[in-house]
């Protein structure tokens, strides 16, 4: 039977404190000298910022296996960026940008969408709008092991911007991307892509095609620091989430509660539902992404623990209005996903999360975090001071002034959890 989640005083008291976060908190000041538009040559030698009970010190990414205990379970997001950006030129000469977001038809599941042939809809981002009406069809001819192909594209629902994306030679949608389009930067990097971002902007073990921005954190690892780890006997394990442009959204509205958040895809194995449940010492997410994940799947955990649903779908406050003592440990939401993958024979799952983590967050699987260094007032801002409370003004402005290199091609840092578990 289906538990009901009561409304109490310490429950109610949740959204008072929510909405008394004030975004200007979160700001600091991020000159554009101060943004890394190109990466380091050699990925690793960036700069390491490590915080752990309330000390600072500074390192090289290649000393991270030494500041890590050797019964750490490191997360990585295997996500691969795919050239989900496309131009096509009218016959009137208007350039109609298209950026892909998410698969629609025949399938949402984006690792599917990526091996679909023929057709498929996507919603997409789409620049010069004004200048493509509803009933124009755009082409365009690309080469596919050298072969010409023609693809078309027309609006399949013009509000919400899906587009209907149509080729032949039976290809995969996969083929017909990485032969048409770019990879999509960062806006803040405020320059075109270039041949090197080809690979500087994509991590080394990225492994499942369909996010349109690289989990930044992963960037430094080369397999020199892998080898590293591996022979100080730190585990590593892989999830997916597909990376969207949302993440770049900035926070417009007062009250943060109010911010939409975006919606990304996530994919657990059951090897990584086990190496959790089975992890000695702290887990660490390489990434926001990962964190994101690893604490959506906990609440997904809870949903079935408590019979709510086996819809996999995380809304970006559903993790607030709880009382600890309605809520499993850990171990017992793993547990029930556990069952839940065994009851149906799954060797992973797929979901959908908004989840929105902020200052008064608790976390129930990461203990720290490694991350690059973020906009700010944003999302992302928020999560890391929900990570390491007030102390993000200090280990920011403790990178300010070392130097450290800031977004998606800057410096690094690991963050240890400020709270007591």
């Amino acid at each position: 039977m289906e538990q009901e989640r009561g409304e109490t005083g310490a429950q109610a008291d949740w959204l008072t404190k929510a909405e008394s976060i004030r975004l200007q908190d979160y700001y600091y000041d991020l000159p554009d000298e101060r943004i890394a538009h190109y990466p380091l040559e050699i990925r690793d030698q960036s700069k390491l910022l490590v915080y752990q009970n309330g000390t600072i010190n500074h390192q090289v990414f290649t000393d991270l296996p030494a500041q890590l205990p050797a019964d750490t379970l490191l997360v990585f997001n295997d996500t691969r960026v795919i050239p989900a950006r496309a131009y096509f030129q009218k016959e009137t000469g208007a350039v109609i940008e298209i950026l892909l977001l998410h698969p629609e038809m025949p399938t949402r599941v984006i690792n599917d969408a990526m091996l679909v042939r023929n057709e498929c809809v996507w919603e997409c981002m789409i620049g010069n709008k004004k200048r493509w009406k509803s009933a124009d069809t755009l082409k365009t001819t690309v080469l596919v092991n050298a072969e010409p192909v023609t693809l078309e594209v027309s609006y399949a629902e013009y509000e919400q911007n899906h587009v209907h994306l149509k080729w032949g030679g039976g290809l995969t949608f996969l083929e017909i991307v990485q032969a048409l389009g770019e990879i999509p930067l960062p806006p803040y990097l405020n320059r075109d892509t270039e041949e090197g971002d080809k690979q500087s902007y994509q991590t080394v073990y990225a492994n499942h095609d369909g996010a349109v921005a690289a989990p930044t954190a992963g960037l430094h690892f080369t397999e020199n620091v892998f080898k590293e780890l591996a022979r100080r006997g730190i585990s590593r394990s892989f999830l997916t989430l597909h990376v969207g442009a949302g993440t770049f959204l900035p926070i417009k509205v007062n009250s943060v509660t109010a911010h939409r958040m975006h919606s990304e895809q996530i994919v657990f194995s059951r090897e990584l539902i086990e190496a959790l449940r089975n992890a000695a010492g702290p887990v660490v997410p390489v990434g926001t992404t990962s964190m994101r994940s690893l604490e959506s799947l906990y609440w997904f955990g809870v949903k079935l623990f408590r019979n709510e649903t086996t819809e996999f779908r995380i809304e970006k406050l559903y993790p607030y209005p709880f009382e600890e003592s309605e809520l499993p440990t850990a171990v017992e939401s793993l547990a029930a996903i556990a069952a839940f993958m065994d009851v149906n024979n799954y060797s992973y799952i797929t979901g959908e999360t908004e989840i929105f983590i902020f200052p008064g967050y608790r976390f129930r699987i990461c203990k720290g975090l490694i991350t690059n260094f973020h906009q700010p007032g944003s999302t992302l801002i928020l999560l890391v001071a929900a990570l390491v409370g007030d102390a993000w003004k200090q280990i920011y402005q403790e990178a300010f002034d070392k130097g450290y290199r800031f977004l998606s091609y800057g410096d690094s840092s690991l963050l240890w959890s400020a709270a007591q578990y």
